[in-house]
């Protein structure tokens, strides 16, 4: 089973296969709606204005496990998102990151790209997983790194194999 052989829900409710993500270089997020990394939400924007053109896509994902600093409903999340910072990359329903209810994707990433002296556990909101268009490179980055610090490897991946 690969990477993206698994669905999440959208934040509107629909399930979507990740699949249809293949061949883009993804930047994957746990994100919060209240926490002190929000404002990140800015700089995840403008990479994805900056680079969608070339095959690259953001894909935000709300967690609720990190001092439940992401507790509004999804229309909530999704109204916040839109107004406050203008995010037009998609964002998917609420899920788990950590422990028994983990989604697959995250587990899967996790295991790809482990965080500091091998630790699987995801520490914080925005948490980021670069994944390269096939899939067989991922980077993970600590919530501490701002967007703009991950531009170089996101311009490096999207150079590798350009979508047609």
């Amino acid at each position: 089973m690969g990477l993206l052989d698994v669905t999440a829900t959208t934040i509107s409710g629909e399930e979507k296969q990740l699949c249809d993500y293949q061949g883009n270089v993804l930047l994957v997020v746990n994100t919060a709606s209240r926490c002190g990394f929000t404002p990140q939400y800015e700089g995840l924007e403008t990479l994805y204005m900056k680079y969608h053109d070339q095959g690259f896509e953001i894909l935000g994902f709300p967690c609720n496990q990190f001092g439940g600093q992401e507790p509004g409903s999804s229309e909530e999340i999704r109204s916040f998102c839109k107004l406050s910072y203008g995010v037009s990359f998609p964002i998917f329903a609420k899920i788990d990151v950590n422990g028994p209810l983990t989604h697959p994707f995250f587990d899967a990433l996790k295991s790809a790209a482990t965080g500091v002296l091998g630790s699987k556990a995801i520490k914080w909101n925005f948490t980021k997983f670069l994944v390269s268009r096939d899939t067989k490179k991922i980077i993970r980055y600590a919530p501490t790194t701002p967007p703009h610090k991950l531009q170089q490897d996101i311009e490096q991946m999207v150079a590798e194999n350009p979508p047609d």
